[in-house]
């Protein structure tokens, strides 16, 4: 199975701004849910941009299985993000001013796609996420992010994502010159709390 372009816009209109956000749903959830959480951050002057997946999935398995397990779900929905950060570009918004939040599966496909491509960006907020596959393959990721904001929040314990991947993942962006902020809160469950929003406005969406 393989993801069809389709992207959800809300916020600025694209030929108008000068900054545009990517939000990337997470499992079971569409571009309307992450992008009703917009109205949390401080993205007023945004265009706002939110691919959707093929049956409200990026890919079927855990972000922790073998990586052949989630193909070719898993490059196709990389493939989405890459096209949407093109659509940003073709309407000329500058790299250093496209930012992304992801929740959960979302936050993982986030991270993926930020540690293959690594650049100045204007910042990313992943909430519940980490690189994906089994075992990480360093060699998938590089470039140099020039102290790009990122900031990661998680619960620990969390029933999808294990904390130690979220802190090896952030060693990761960190290696590639981002400046990372992990923020983690124990017993939280899996969504998104007041004070993550904080963080993100704080650092990101300055």
């Amino acid at each position: 199975m393989t993801h069809n372009l389709e992207i959800t816009t809300a916020g600025v209109p694209l030929g108008n701004a000068e900054k545009a956000l990517i939000m990337l749903h997470g499992r079971g959830g569409s571009a309307q849910d992450v992008l009703n959480l917009s109205q949390h951050l401080n993205v007023a002057d945004f265009a706002l941009l939110a691919p959707k997946a093929t049956n409200h999935t990026w890919y079927p398995y855990s972000f922790i299985a073998p990586v052949d397990q989630n193909e070719p779900w898993l490059s196709s929905a990389l493939e989405i993000v890459a096209h949407t950060v093109q659509t940003a570009l073709d309407n000329g918004i500058n790299g250093e001013n496209i930012y992304f939040f992801g929740f959960s599966q979302g936050a993982c496909l986030t991270l993926e796609f930020l540690a293959r491509n690594g650049h100045r960006y204007g910042g990313a907020v992943a909430i519940i996420g980490g690189v994906i596959g089994d075992k990480i393959d360093r060699s998938n990721y590089k470039g140099d992010f020039a102290q790009t904001p990122i900031f990661i929040g998680t619960s620990n314990p969390d029933m999808h994502v294990p904390v130690e991947r979220v802190h090896a993942s952030a060693s990761i962006l960190t290696e590639m010159n981002a400046d990372v902020t992990v923020k983690v809160y124990d017993n939280f469950g899996h969504s998104i709390n007041e004070e993550e929003i904080a963080w993100a406005n704080k650092l990101v969406f300055t």
